[in-house]
């Protein structure tokens, strides 16, 4: 638990020099929104996640896929740090180049929040909820197939790329989808590759498959 509230407070810190470095100001009330959401949430879920599942995100065990954790690095550092760079420089220091109505940005930032809440939802419901794609047979591993489950297959993903779609616009960003849509990118192949790994090595995922069809939207894909 430790580990992860020191996790935590240095995330903050990044998130917000990025933010505020590349805008040269503190003076950005959607930027103080955005990181307000984002760790209101990761406090809740300290609170209240099983401290054996933030554990797992914060040290996962053996057998993590080497290749996921290069993609989950890439995929990060392009949703957070980068977005949030561009995002600074676009929409408070040099810009905006494009301004988004203050209406659009309130809209964006509720979706956010949504696709977070949705996104920690499916953490609550799924105590294997890792950090990194790995067969975690030393806790138990087993499909779960209950509350956002019953929808999509990887309902975490699907609401954090909702929330990040929405965040350049909340930030007065029409450059920061650029980054934002690299990283969306590289998620959707980590999707691909956890369900190859899940349907190969995971018992009972195949016929889980069988039932959910969609990966991350449903009747699209």
């Amino acid at each position: 638990m430790i580990r992860a509230i020191v996790f935590t407070i240095i995330e903050a810190l990044l998130f917000g020099v990025c933010l505020f470095g590349a805008a040269g100001k503190f003076l950005w009330p959607m930027a103080w929104a955005v990181l307000g959401i984002y760790f209101l949430l990761k406090v809740i879920g300290l609170a209240f996640l099983d401290p054996n599942l933030i554990r797992e995100r914060v040290a996962p065990g053996p057998g993590i896929d080497r290749i996921d954790v290069v993609l989950a690095s890439l995929g990060c550092l392009a949703l957070y740090p980068a977005t949030f760079v561009v995002a600074g420089l676009d929409a408070v220091r040099f810009g905006p180049a494009l301004p988004i109505s203050q209406s659009i940005q309130i809209f964006a930032l509720f979706i956010y929040a949504l696709g977070y809440g949705f996104a920690y939802w499916a953490i609550q419901s799924n105590p294997f909820f890792s950090s990194v794609v790995r067969i975690q047979e030393d806790r138990g591993h087993s499909v779960i197939s209950s509350g956002p489950y019953a929808l999509i297959r990887h309902p975490g993903y699907a609401g954090v790329l909702v929330a990040h779609l929405f965040l350049p616009l909340a930030l007065d960003s029409v450059w920061a989808l650029v980054p934002t849509a690299l990283g969306v990118l590289i998620f959707v192949a980590r999707t691909v590759r956890e369900d190859q790994t899940l349907q190969e090595h995971l018992v009972g995922y195949r016929e889980y498959q069988d039932r959910i069809r969609w990966r991350l939207l449903p009747y699209i894909w």
